[in-house]
């Protein structure tokens, strides 16, 4: 069974700065892709930012220059390095991974990991 576990969040004052991490396990296939979502209150998910196998990266436009995605396939380990931290970005972020060869459409979702942004 795949797990997807998050970590990192917590409380940082604007201009600040959070490392989020996600590991991943249980799976016998390689990654596809990884993926960072956040959810703020009344608002839909959105992706953040993804990191696929060779290594190419999308950024949502809210977060470009401030954002670093990274992924360790060996250690099943992905990072989201938040920068200059703003109060829009006060969500909970899920960690989103997608397997070759894993016919799940949908991927594997994590719990998720409060980030809260003070003014």
């Amino acid at each position: 069974q795949v797990q997807v576990v998050e970590s990192g969040g917590g409380l940082v004052q604007s201009g600040g700065s959070l490392r989020l991490s996600c590991v991943h396990s249980g799976s016998t296939f390689a990654v596809y892709r990884m993926a960072w979502y956040r959810q703020a209150p009344g608002k839909q998910r959105e992706q953040v930012a993804n990191i696929n196998s060779v290594g190419d990266t999308y950024y949502v436009d809210s977060v470009k220059g401030r954002f670093t995605i990274s992924a360790d396939n060996d250690r099943n380990t992905g990072y989201l390095q938040m920068n200059t931290l703003k109060s829009e970005d006060t969500a909970v972020y899920y960690c989103n991974v997608e397997y070759y060869g894993d016919y799940n459409p949908s991927g594997y979702w994590g719990q998720g990991t409060q980030v809260t942004v003070s003014s």
